[in-house]
């Protein structure tokens, strides 16, 4: 099966497991928001692109915004437009492949959310690709959001669920990527595709954008975030508070599961 099959199929079978995913990960989900509120007004449109099942075009959405979720899985589109449609929200979506946006109107967007195709595009030409067709459709000094998952993100997973993964020969070479400081394409939680720290501001050199922020989604909170979500929510605001102030500091992102990348297009 290619790879784009192989990425589609798990996500339509994982509606629901995805859909809960950012409550389990409150802290990416939170520290993500205060960043798109930065920017993001009622009224602005916005393109969730690989949005999954739409907590954040939902979240856009709540706010008055006139938001488009575009996915890969037609089970997650479908599942996004009927919550909310329950909601009582208006929400636009489609199925679509991020390399290919011809159907969508250029400079038609001020903010597009890449927060899910950079998972999985293993190749650099397919990464340029998708970040060229989201440049097309955002509006002249539009700003978009693109994610990235950490290659040390697999680490950490590993140290947390089971450290005896250190033992098994198979993931030795997975291990030794923070070893080697290198970016990483292969299989994860599906095909996936993991990006060295260090690389992520050179990849973005070859386009037309200004840089904004670069940050660390979870910034010091991940290796501790199930102990933390159990705490009361003024505590977990007050850590959150403290979290987002250094989250841009470069020694902290080699602590990230997700890294996000925020820049604005340039004329």
């Amino acid at each position: 099966m290619e790879s784009l099959e192989i990425v589609r199929k798990f996500y339509d079978e994982t509606v629901a497991y995805e859909w809960e995913r950012l409550e389990r990960h409150k802290v990416e989900f939170e520290i993500t928001k205060r960043y798109l509120n930065r920017y993001i007004k009622p009224g602005d449109k916005v393109l969730d692109l690989g949005g999954g099942p739409g907590r954040y075009s939902l979240y856009l959405a709540e706010l008055g915004c006139d938001v488009t979720l575009a996915d890969l899985s037609e089970r997650n589109v479908e599942f996004a437009l009927n919550k909310a449609s329950e909601l009582g929200l208006d929400l636009k979506g489609f199925q679509v492949d991020a390399r290919d946006l011809s159907i969508i109107e250029d400079n038609s967007f001020d903010y597009i959310l890449c927060m899910g195709p950079m998972y999985h595009l293993k190749s650099e030409e397919d990464r340029a690709k998708t970040i060229i067709e989201c440049l097309k459709k955002l509006k002249p000094n539009g700003i978009i959001f693109v994610a990235f998952i950490s290659s040390y993100s697999f680490v950490w997973d590993y140290l947390i669920r089971n450290p005896q993964f250190i033992m098994d020969s198979e993931r030795k070479p997975e291990l030794n990527k923070i070893v080697e400081g290198t970016n990483f394409a292969g299989k994860g939680f599906s095909d996936n595709f993991y990006i060295a720290p260090k690389n992520v501001l050179p990849f973005f050199e070859q386009f037309k954008l200004e840089k904004l922020h670069l940050l660390n989604s979870e910034s010091f909170l991940y290796l501790r975030e199930p102990e933390l979500l159990r705490q009361e929510p003024e505590v977990i605001n007050a850590w959150l508070d403290l979290a987002e102030q250094v989250c841009e500091h470069e020694d902290l992102l080699s602590m990230a599961e997700h890294i996000m990348y925020i820049g604005k297009k340039v004329k």
